[in-house]
């Protein structure tokens, strides 16, 4: 997770993102592979790309997949972000089979791992990764409070 807060901001709590996404919400994300490297990371580009589906995670699935993985599949893989995976973001992940979700902050009003609705623990899915929230949460709740506080 330290590894994902430091793809947003620096020590000193400064935007260390490429300029072109610093007008997207600052959230990222990794896919560790199962012997514990990190092999993709990515930062939202929403914004930057004009695309609704370029969440971190999305991002971070589809650069791991083309390394690691049988073709889209990255079971013993572990996706780490900064804040809990929307539905969209949540769905990516039981569908690619990733093995664990590790978030930071939680998101009442879009969380798709518990908060809003719970997509990883649906009845009746055919796949059910391990979930852990609220690491390192108030940092990286700072990190989207220091973001919209700017923008007000």
């Amino acid at each position: 997770m330290r590894r994902a807060l430091a793809l947003l901001v620096d020590s000193d709590g400064h935007d260390v993102r490429p300029a072109d996404c610093q007008a997207d919400v600052p959230v990222a994300a990794l896919i560790v592979d199962p012997q514990g490297r990190i092999v993709a990371e990515a930062v939202n580009r929403r914004e930057a790309d004009g695309d609704p589906t370029a969440h971190a995670e999305v991002l971070a699935l589809r650069a791991a997949a083309k390394i690691v993985g049988d073709g889209w599949r990255l079971e013993g893989c572990t996706l780490v972000v900064t804040l809990e995976p929307c539905t969209m973001c949540a769905g990516a992940a039981v569908g690619a089979r990733i093995k664990r979700i590790v978030f930071g902050a939680w998101e009442p009003k879009t969380g798709g791992c518990g908060s809003l609705v719970d997509i990883p623990r649906a009845p009746g899915a055919t796949y059910t990764p391990e979930v852990v929230g609220g690491v390192l949460e108030e940092q990286c709740a700072a990190v989207l409070e220091t973001f919209f506080q700017e923008k007000r």
